[in-house]
C-alpha cells in the first residue's frame, strides 16, 4: 500500500485539480481502508496488493465526499501495485516511506489528520524502491483521473481495470 503521506497528497491535489472544495471527510476516506488489521477486508481483495475495485463498487455506493475518497484509495493501491511498482519488498517499501514523507508533505502542502500522527514517521535516509520523483508521478497523474470515469469503466468491464486480464493501464 502506498503510505498514508502518499494517499493524503493523492487526494488534496485530487481536489485542487478537479475544483472541488477541500473536504476533510475526503481525505479522512482517503485513508481510511489502512486502518485496520484485514485489509483484504476494506480493499474488497486478498490484500491491498490485490485491491478489487469492481467487488467494491457492488457493495458500496459512491454518493459522499468520504466515499469518493475510499474510492480513490482503492484506485490508488490498485494502480501503485499494478502499474507503478515493478518490484516489493516488504519492509523496504515502509523504510522508504519514511524516508519521502517530509518531502512530500512540504511539496503538497498536506493536511494530515490527527488519527495519522502516530502513523506517519520522518525519517532521513534514502529510499530503495520508491524514489521521490516515482512518489510525485504517482501523486501527480493519479490525482488527474476521474473518479466517476473510473466507476462506469469498472462497472462495465473495461478491460483496463481488469488486472487479471494483464491488460491494465491508463
Amino acid at each position: 500500500m502506498p503510505g498514508f503521506v502518499i494517499h493524503i497528497a493523492v487526494a488534496q491535489e485530487y481536489l485542487k485539480k478537479h475544483n472541488k472544495s477541500f473536504s476533510v471527510e475526503f481525505i479522512l476516506g482517503s485513508i481510511e481502508p489502512d486502518f485496520t488489521d484485514n485489509k483484504s477486508e476494506t480493499h474488497y481483495g486478498k490484500s491491498s496488493s490485490s485491491t478489487n475495485l469492481k467487488k467494491y463498487l457492488s457493495k458500496n455506493k459512491i454518493c459522499t465526499d468520504f466515499e469518493r475518497g475510499y474510492f480513490l484509495h482503492l484506485i490508488t493501491d490498485y494502480l501503485f501495485y499494478n502499474h507503478y511498482l515493478d518490484k516489493f519488498e516488504k519492509p523496504q517499501i515502509y523504510y522508504d516511506y519514511d524516508f519521502t514523507n517530509k518531502a512530500i508533505v512540504e511539496k503538497y502542502n498536506l493536511f494530515l489528520p490527527d488519527k495519522t500522527k502516530n502513523k506517519i514517521h520522518f525519517e532521513n535516509g534514502t529510499p530503495k524502491i520508491l524514489t521521490l520523483q516515482l512518489a510525485y508521478k504517482i501523486i501527480d497523474e493519479i490525482s488527474d483521473l476521474d473518479i466517476e470515469n473510473i466507476e462506469k469503466e469498472v462497472l462495465s468491464n473495461s478491460p483496463k481495470w481488469n488486472y487479471y486480464n494483464n491488460s491494465l493501464y491508463i
